[in-house]
């Protein structure tokens, strides 16, 4: 048996569109199990997007933002459910009744065309055990 012990979410901060840079940030997943010997995996879902090939934060109904989250520091390993060009946390077998903390990379690429303002996207986080 497995359990989130915190979530923080991946805050981009302010999108610059003339910024020639990708927009990069983290976020983590800590969780905690407490029965021995079981491996789990960790899926993200793919939130307002159809697909994990690309991930979009929307503004009101038509605004979007691509970005997308990565197992990888190098942000080359689409966190996902294993599907779709996609990979999952795991598995794993993690220590028992230890905190074990997992970086979420996040990425927005450079040079969209965006509105000003707030855009959000929602992911599930799915522990499997």
């Amino acid at each position: 048996q497995c359990s989130f012990d915190s979530v923080t979410g991946v805050n981009f901060g302010a999108y610059d569109v003339f910024n020639n840079s990708h927009t990069d940030s983290t976020g983590t997943i800590t969780y905690t199990c407490i029965t021995v010997g079981t491996p789990i995996t960790i899926d993200l879902s793919k939130g307002n997007a159809s697909s994990y090939a690309t991930r979009q934060m929307r503004q009101g109904a038509s605004d979007t933002l691509d970005y997308n989250l990565f197992l990888d520091a190098t942000r080359t390993t689409i966190w996902g459910d294993g599907t779709g060009g996609s990979s999952r946390y795991g598995p794993i077998t993690p220590p028992l009744q230890t905190q074990v903390s997992v970086t979420v990379y996040g990425r927005i690429p450079a040079r969209q065309n965006a509105r000003v303002g707030s855009f959000t996207d929602t992911i599930t986080v799915t522990i499997n055990f």
